[in-house]
């Protein structure tokens, strides 16, 4: 069922190339994105798993976060990725969707079952893309942490352009994160293989943002990323990514036709004790963090891992007005 703000006008919306579906737009990046689309004239589908956010979601807007003829483009909408029908409902005109999973708020804690529900949901986001005429292009949100465990390094004898680097054509390796207990790669790992295989059999137009740990104000210990931190940071792949880059990268790679495939999206390596420190003291409480020294050795690892090919794409992409959280 479509819930629309009162402000909104079917036949004052714009053509389907410029309308857009943005899920779920309840999270750090969602919202964001929402915010960013309207401020660069998109009609937009804002999806919510949960009601009360997007009531409180709707009621921002209203308070005059933005104009009103940008308000008038904005529609938001109940859809469960767990319900396909809800799904198509909300793609209903739409040429472009921005696609992350958010856990629920009652199960928020990362396990198998929650790679499960992942890839059940990854399963019938595309599927209801395939039914969706308009659709030209999804941008799928993942993760690094699909990238970077268990991938063996490469070697000059792989091919002549080859490196030790990881990069997007690398895979997380299953049976790595089953083994090791990261259920956060194991999930995103899943869900994005699942999407691709489901997008390359329907047809269906996608790119990936692979990102890094995302660095927003209310990031703490309990990220599920940071499982094996330690491992990340000792083989040079620990990376992060601010929101504003994050979000600026998926403008891109929806916007610029020749983008494709997989985009691992990061603009922080986390591979010196300094950065390790600042790192702590971000995700520990304040009376625990203002303790925080640096750590006393002065390594610093090497980066093993590279995101050039976003970059390459990224050298004109205008960004716009800076980024605000919603």
């Amino acid at each position: 069922m479509t819930i629309a703000q009162d402000l909104y006008n079917e036949q004052d919306s714009m053509f389907c190339s410029k309308k857009v579906c943005v899920m779920e737009a309840a999270g750090q990046l969602g919202s964001t994105l929402v915010h960013r689309l309207l401020l660069r004239g998109y009609t937009v589908h804002a999806a919510f798993q949960n009601h009360d956010e997007m009531q409180r979601f709707k009621r921002k807007y209203a308070g005059g976060n933005v104009d009103e003829s940008k308000s008038k483009k904005l529609i938001c909408f109940h859809a469960d990725p767990l319900d396909y029908h809800s799904i198509v409902d909300t793609l209903k005109g739409c040429c472009g969707l921005f696609y992350s999973f958010e856990p629920p708020t009652d199960y928020p804690t990362y396990d198998e079952l929650m790679g499960e529900m992942e890839v059940r949901a990854a399963h019938n986001v595309m599927e209801a893309c395939a039914q969706t005429d308009t659709l030209n292009k999804v941008v799928f949100t993942s993760s690094a942490t699909a990238v970077l465990w268990g991938t063996r390094k490469r070697d000059q004898h792989d091919s002549p352009h080859s490196h030790s680097c990881v990069d997007e054509r690398d895979w997380t390796d299953i049976s790595f994160c089953k083994k090791y207990k990261l259920w956060h790669g194991l999930s995103k790992t899943q869900a994005e293989k699942a999407a691709w295989a489901l997008a390359m059999d329907r047809g269906v137009s996608m790119v990936s943002i692979n990102g890094g740990l995302l660095i927003h104000p209310d990031l703490n210990i309990r990220e599920p990323y940071l499982k094996g931190a330690a491992e990340m940071y000792e083989g040079g792949v620990f990376v992060a990514v601010d929101l504003k880059f994050l979000v600026d990268a998926h403008m891109c790679v929806f916007e610029d036709v020749s983008s494709y495939g997989r985009y691992l999206c990061f603009n922080r390596v986390i591979n010196s004790s300094k950065d390790a420190t600042t790192l702590a003291n971000m995700l520990l409480p304040p009376s625990a963090s203002s303790k925080t020294e640096s750590l006393e050795d002065d390594m610093v690892y090497e980066q093993r891992i590279s995101n050039q090919k976003l970059n390459k794409l990224m050298l004109e992409f205008e960004t716009g007005s800076d980024v605000q959280v919603y």
